[in-house]
């Protein structure tokens, strides 16, 4: 294998993106295809597959032997708000395969009694996310129902480019969640990818049930997520 196209590999983890290692079967040669290439062909049939599912595979592809290698960071999904949809969000998501970490600043509800071995921070988003921040592969879910902690995860999570944002609240909270986002610089365009009210609409009423619409829509945006990794490119050293 390509020592160079190795290391390359290992910088994309490091940094949580996704990348598929192409080598071909017949000559040996690899090359580090990144997420969004605009490869096209079969190659770019077979590569989207890969992004979009994470499994590694043997394919023919435009008339070569390929192997491709895939590599996608774990999805983390971030609630603000330690509420009774976080306390039934928690081990779904978990289930699924998706950690979860659970920031609140009020210590009363951030409790461990309350959430046993879930990630907990009792912070403030500010103060975790500068230290553990968001990227491409975070889902955020917004549920405080209070601006002061959730604006700016939310604004935190779309600077971010999360494959995932939700905020609880109705229409009306959520024009006025819009006019503070604005305030605080955020795009029009960025703000439209909040999913505001929260959740697949599924009739949800419990706290329980509306977590299983947040996990569904979470899930959902995980699969078919879009462009949102930088475009795939031979990185500096590998073969071409």
């Amino acid at each position: 294998m390509d020592i160079a196209a190795l290391k390359a590999m290992n910088e994309e983890r490091r940094a949580r993106r996704a990348a598929v290692m192409v080598t071909d079967l017949d000559d040996g040669t690899t090359t580090l295809m990144r997420e969004n290439a605009g490869a096209g062909g079969e190659l770019g049939r077979a590569l989207a597959k890969a992004f979009a599912t994470g499994n590694s595979a043997a394919v023919e592809a435009d008339g070569r032997r390929l192997l491709l290698n895939t590599h996608l960071p774990r999805p983390r999904l971030v609630v603000i708000g330690a509420v009774h949809i976080s306390q039934a969000l928690a081990p779904m998501a978990r289930i699924a395969g998706y950690p979860v970490e659970v920031i609140d600043p009020r210590t009363a509800f951030a409790s461990a009694d309350r959430f046993g071995d879930v990630e907990l921070y009792a912070d403030w988003p500010e103060t975790v996310l500068k230290e553990r921040p968001l990227d491409a592969y975070c889902a955020l879910a917004a549920v405080t129902h209070d601006p002061k902690i959730d604006d700016f995860a939310l604004k935190a999570a779309l600077d971010a480019g999360c494959f995932y944002v939700g905020a609880l609240g109705s229409r009306k909270t959520h024009a006025k969640r819009v006019e503070r986002l604005l305030e605080m610089g955020a795009t029009a365009d960025a703000i439209a990818r909040i999913s505001a009210p929260i959740g697949l609409d599924i009739g949800a009423a419990s706290p329980a049930e509306i977590a299983v619409a947040v996990l569904a829509q979470v899930v959902r945006a995980f699969r078919t997520r879009g462009a949102t990794a930088d475009a795939a490119r031979p990185a500096k050293g590998e073969a071409a």
